[in-house]
């Protein structure tokens, strides 16, 4: 008995420290395994492959740039197709579709969330104010609405390409794509006009397009039944 309880006695106080230090070890360890590391922009580039790699060259073959299959495999035929969009777009020309190509794409890069109604990425929002910001440009807010709503009347519409991305960058369709107006990042205003188009808040009462009677020299766009006048801008069907 005498044996059994030093036993006991020195046994304890011993499984007490090992218990401790284990314990030490393990929030050690979860700690190191759960520290935040630094987040690396998504990009793709020569040799990538993946579901990315197929959105871009769906993307650049909508809008005329790629002329490959959509394989998501990232080759010569699609850098070259990145890089003629990148010099159109007016960005840095590498060939590789980083964080800010995937944003004038309309693209994800996996790190943009939600618009708030489910159906938009942040970047389609982006992109969609910077669509109001370039043909917008002194209209009234109600008026930079409405060319927002137009634009998504466009990809609800099915003679038109069924994305935000699609129907910016589909040929002709918008001035402002091609000239200086393009570089110039969205102002609070257009982002916000783009948050109530994409929130349901159409002024163009379901137009598709738009013109500047005093800036247009187009005959044909002047044949379609007006819906309303807003600003500088008739908005039409």
């Amino acid at each position: 008995m005498k044996k059994s309880t030093a036993f006991r006695r020195y046994l304890l106080p011993f499984l007490s420290v090992v218990c401790v230090c284990l314990i030490g070890v393990g929030i050690l360890y979860n700690t190191d395994a759960h520290r935040e590391t630094p987040a690396v922009p998504v990009l793709s580039k020569m040799g990538s492959r993946g579901e990315e790699v197929r959105q871009i060259q769906k993307v650049l073959k909508q809008e005329g740039y790629y002329h490959g299959s959509v394989d998501g495999i990232y080759g010569s035929n699609t850098r070259s197709a990145v890089r003629s969009f990148q010099k159109d777009v007016g960005i840095d020309v590498d060939g590789v579709a980083g964080p800010k190509t995937l944003l004038y794409l309309g693209l994800s890069s996996g790190s943009s969330g939600s618009s708030g109604n489910g159906q938009y990425s942040s970047n389609d929002v982006y992109l969609l104010a910077k669509v109001i910001a370039a043909e917008g440009r002194g209209e009234p807010y109600t008026g930079q609405v409405a060319i927002g709503a137009v634009v998504l009347n466009r990809v609800s519409h099915s003679s038109f390409p069924d994305s935000i991305a699609g129907v910016v960058y589909q040929p002709g369709a918008f001035s402002a794509v091609t000239d200086s107006n393009w570089k110039v990042e969205p102002t609070p205003d257009s982002k916000k006009a783009a948050r109530d188009a994409i929130n349901g808040w159409d002024p163009s009462g379901g137009a598709i397009y738009y013109y500047n009677p005093r800036k247009t020299s187009n005959k044909w766009i002047r044949t379609r039944p007006v819906v309303t006048t807003i600003g500088a801008h008739i908005f039409c069907k």
